[in-house]
């Protein structure tokens, strides 16, 4: 008898979406230089949650407050990035204290839902300026 092709697991649209938006997630982080202690706040779990999902052991659950807060949060990188170009310029902006948020850094700011929903909708307006 032939053996099988081994087939990988199929994988539902579900389980894909949050893998993807998870890793998102992570390397945003990694490249904003923000660990699990700043992550939990912003995204709204824990620290062990965080922690988890930076290495790659939790997926976020699509239609969950953490799953919201976390797309804000990639959209907040990607549209950084298109602004400023490179990373290093990205975490400067991020730690810098800002006259948009009453001179707090945006690293501040963003661990509130208001404060990433305000530097987000801040950072897309500069971008469609541009």
């Amino acid at each position: 008898m032939p053996k099988q092709p081994s087939v990988a697991p199929k994988t539902t649209p579900a389980a894909d979406r949050a893998r993807v938006l998870s890793a998102a997630v992570a390397e945003s982080a990694r490249r904003l230089d923000i660990g699990s202690s700043a992550l939990k706040n912003v995204i709204g779990t824990s620290q062990p949650t965080a922690s988890r999902l930076l290495n790659g052991k939790y997926a976020l659950a699509e239609g969950s407050k953490e799953w919201e807060l976390a797309a804000h949060f990639v959209r907040l990188y990607r549209a950084l990035l298109s602004l400023v170009g490179n990373d290093e310029l990205a975490r400067a902006w991020l730690n810098s204290p800002n006259q948009a948020f009453d001179g707090q850094p945006p690293a501040e700011v963003i661990k509130r839902i208001d404060g990433l929903l305000h530097a987000c909708a801040y950072l897309v307006a500069h971008r469609a300026a541009v």
